[in-house]
């Protein structure tokens, strides 16, 4: 209380009685991978795709992070941290081109990779020249057959493309004609692997006779700035005390959601086995359990059909977490580092697409139904057969709807309890925690007394108002929304020897209409509607 010593007027600034939470961000991701150049293992905030590229480069064959960033920034990401992992490594670039990067200083000494890696030697194939794709590793083989349809025109064939004796492409009627089925142009739209070009520009070439080649690798390939040799998954996961990988996001409070996308290119260039994959993708979701603020946004292996991925989904890759989700299939976008399209973990554009939807709509309303801004096409088009059996296992799957373009088709975690199945519920509730835990901490060191407890239920009941208003919570009035009980009840004697205070929250979250289902009859005519 202040003394009053002398005969005036005073004037005192009273606090109110309550003090208004503020709603936290929702949208903030963290992306960890490979980049051309940058500080290693250290958390860098990225407000734009500018930003990104003056401070880890452009686009690099081989790698996902800056296609990541960038899809995420073109479908509505407003913030994120990139962290990139790996270690300084020299002659990772190889040749001049390294080495004048790191005389003039480019980056912050590390030997810096040339933003295109060279493709391998060509080979003859028949008329045609065929050679590896920048940064494959492996060993390609390219096989002709003849066409399994019957009576085939002369100029149709077969052409398959196997990746350490597995067959992984396959195009099953090409055509040496200058048609939609012309060879040259189905490998350039669809091929990861390979890239097949004519001698000349003369008269269509001969057909090929049956024969298979292999490919000699591209100089360097698998090199990635960074990677200097085989990954563990240690490089991923790091160390908090270290401040290194995903430990390195234990001091960022602002993350909501956490990609890697570079765990599978890795995987592609044979630095880390599948197993090692399930162990990273494991140490993400834990991380973000043990945070409880933020989700994983997971990537499947690519290539997979949708039956192979109900079966790695089922048995091999068992997650149950309500802090986790699994997006399916890659995307096909454009390519800045090759020149062309390429398929590309959806992890990152599923991000920016959070982020859009957030802004726009509420972190409250289901991430989906919304279009995936960049993307071309899908590795894998889905049938409604094919997704009635991979959206009950937490698949979200990515389709793509005639005159209605690439879209969200899922919004599930990967959590068994039916409590936490929709990720709106999951995300509204990591909102709500930290918005309250945020907009209370005036709390701590105040009298514990009934006055104080009021005052939390005012605060509270106040701020979640404002959010059933907005539409996140249900319930025809407040009551029906939410409920705040602190008072002698929640706090007995020995709670309150103790130095606690105990405030009980219920909501009732808006759920996602998933399945929407109009019933139609049959009227007789004249007969009209019948009240029951």
């Amino acid at each position: 209380m202040p003394s009053y010593l002398s005969p005036g007027v005073y004037v005192e600034e009273v606090p109110s009685g309550s003090r208004p939470i503020e709603g936290v961000g929702t949208a903030v991701a963290a992306f960890i991978g490979f980049a051309q150049r940058g500080p290693f293992n250290e958390p860098t905030l990225i407000a734009n795709w500018g930003q990104f590229v003056s401070q880890f480069g452009e686009f690099v064959e081989g790698t996902y992070l800056a296609s990541s960033v960038y899809g995420f920034f073109a479908n509505g990401g407003g913030t994120c941290y990139v962290i990139r992992i790996g270690r300084e490594t020299g002659g990772e670039t190889g040749g001049e081109t390294g080495r004048a990067d790191a005389a003039n200083g480019d980056g912050d000494g590390a030997a810096s990779a040339p933003s295109q890696l060279p493709a391998g030697p060509d080979t003859r194939l028949g008329p045609y020249l065929v050679r590896t794709l920048p940064g494959v590793t492996g060993e390609i083989t390219v096989e002709v057959a003849e066409p399994e349809a019957e009576d085939p025109p002369q100029d149709v064939f077969t052409l398959r493309v196997s990746r350490d004796g597995k067959v992984v492409e396959t195009y099953p009627s090409v055509s040496t004609k200058r048609s939609k089925d012309n060879v040259v142009a189905q490998v350039k739209a669809q091929s990861q692997l390979i890239e097949v070009q004519e001698p000349g520009r003369g008269a269509a070439p001969a057909r090929p006779e049956a024969q298979s080649v292999t490919l000699e690798a591209a100089p360097g390939a698998g090199a990635v700035p960074g990677a200097g040799g085989p990954l563990s998954p240690e490089e991923y996961v790091g160390d908090p005390d270290q401040r290194t990988g995903l430990g390195a996001l234990e001091a960022i409070d602002e993350v909501t959601m956490v990609a890697v996308p570079d765990l599978m290119s890795a995987y592609e260039r044979g630095g880390l086995d599948l197993e090692s994959v399930l162990a990273v993708q494991q140490g993400v979701i834990s991380h973000c359990a043990l945070m409880g603020d933020r989700i994983a946004i997971l990537d499947p292996p690519p290539g997979l059909s949708p039956q192979q991925i109900r079966a790695w989904r089922t048995e091999t890759a068992g997650f149950d977490s309500k802090f986790a989700t699994l997006y399916y299939p890659w995307l096909k976008v454009f390519d800045p580092a090759a020149g062309r399209n390429a398929f590309v973990p959806p992890s990152g554009h599923i991000a920016g697409v959070w982020a859009r939807n957030d802004a726009s709509r509420g972190v409250h309303k289901a991430p989906a139904n919304e279009i995936v801004r960049g993307a071309v096409s899908l590795q894998t088009q889905l049938t409604k057969n094919e997704h009635d059996l991979l959206n009950p296992i937490g698949l979200n799957c990515i389709r793509a709807f005639p005159g209605r373009g690439i879209r969200v088709w899922g919004a599930r975690t990967l959590a068994s309890d039916p409590a936490w199945r929709y990720l709106n519920v999951r995300r509204l509730f990591n909102y709500l925690e930290e918005s309250i835990l945020a907009g209370t901490q005036w709390v701590v060191f105040e009298p514990n007394d009934d006055a104080l407890w009021a005052r939390i239920r005012r605060t509270v009941s106040a701020f979640l108002v404002n959010e059933w208003r907005r539409g996140a919570l249900f319930g025809l009035t407040p009551d029906e929304a939410f409920y705040v009980k602190c008072d002698r009840e929640t706090n007995p004697p020995e709670a309150i020897d103790a130095g606690q205070v105990i405030c009980e929250i219920g909501v009732a979250p808006v759920k996602p209409a998933e399945f929407v289902v109009f019933r139609l009859s049959q009227l007789t005519a004249g007969m009209g509607a019948v009240d029951e």
